[in-house]
């Protein structure tokens, strides 16, 4: 009986995950319009910001507590499977999707701005504060950039101040439904997990690591399918921009991030390439196939196996 509730709550936060997303679709492009702007610089601004805010908070927390170096861990874990599980299956679930030239552009500028933190840390054999202070001006003139060159001229029609405060308010109880139903979602997939016994390394594997990741997928999977997939791509290239530096910006300032790089060399050498395959992908054929979405996707598997069976003690 128990199974079969966990069951019935389990499908019915899935249906509220996907009411979450359709209501944040409908709604950006509203504000981007209102505010003259690309839809892709805004998914990049609100959305990229909002699902970014838990590995934020781990960041945050994991500095005060003095164990920073698992902000590093996080961001590079992130990054991966943001680019790979949530992108392929986003594009997957699209049948593919064509890019502009913002995406194209943003999806390049990932590489460097991936690459910095890793460099720093590098160079220092931390990320000191100084370091955090750099990355986190780095954030701020790339967002200076966006809004600066992004603006989109070709919008004419007005929104309607009414108009746009509901837009602003659904989108915000949009962003509640999706974190609170992803949420739920993993709480009762785990449960039916162990009910079915299934073993708990598959647990965590496949559905917490898939259930912390629902919101970008539920909200590019949607996006896409209703042919908006400057917000999709907004989304997920937004994501991994802020989490190199934002996120390991605030964390360093904060406490430096002493970590043995070469621990996380693997994870930092798959993620660069990773995101130089992903804007190779984006910029040939000015698109994203279906089979491009299952490469990516076969690649975080890969990263799984390969994860799994490092022998770490060696460093």
């Amino acid at each position: 009986m128990a199974l079969f509730i966990d069951l019935i709550l389990f499908m019915i936060s899935c249906f509220a995950l996907v009411a979450g997303g359709y209501i944040l679709v409908r709604t950006l492009p509203i504000i981007a319009n209102a505010f003259r702007t690309h839809e892709f610089v805004m998914s990049f601004i609100l959305m990229a910001v909002a699902t970014s805010i838990p590995e934020l908070f781990i960041g945050i927390t994991s500095a005060t507590q003095g164990n920073s170096s698992l902000a590093l861990g996080t961001v590079i874990g992130s990054n991966i499977a943001d680019l790979t599980l949530v992108g392929g299956m986003a594009i997957i679930l699209a049948r593919g999707f064509k890019s502009e030239p913002d995406s194209r552009r943003g999806a390049w500028s990932m590489l460097p701005l991936t690459a910095l933190p890793l460099v720093l840390m590098f160079i220092g054999h931390e990320l000191s504060r100084m370091d955090g202070l750099i990355l986190l001006i780095v954030f701020a003139v790339y967002m200076i950039f966006l809004l600066a060159k992004r603006r989109n001229h070709e919008m004419h029609e007005k929104v309607r101040f009414f108009k746009l405060l509901l837009s602003l308010f659904l989108f915000i109880a949009g962003l509640f439904i999706l974190f609170y139903s992803a949420k739920y979602a993993v709480i009762y997939a785990s449960s039916i997990a162990f009910g079915m016994l299934m073993p708990p390394i598959l647990v965590g594997l496949f559905f917490l690591a898939l259930g912390t990741s629902l919101p970008e997928l539920i909200f590019e999977g949607i996006a896409a399918r209703k042919k908006k997939a400057e917000l999709a791509l907004g989304d997920l290239i937004g994501s991994v921009i802020i989490n190199s530096t934002l996120v390991l910006g605030v964390t360093a300032v904060i406490q430096p991030i002493k970590a043995n790089f070469f621990l996380y060399l693997t994870s930092a050498v798959f993620m660069l390439a990773i995101v130089f395959l992903f804007a190779v992908f984006l910029d040939t054929g000015r698109q994203l196939s279906w089979k491009e979405g299952m490469v990516l996707v076969v690649f975080y598997v890969l990263f799984l196996l390969i994860e799994m069976n490092v022998p770490r003690t060696l460093f």
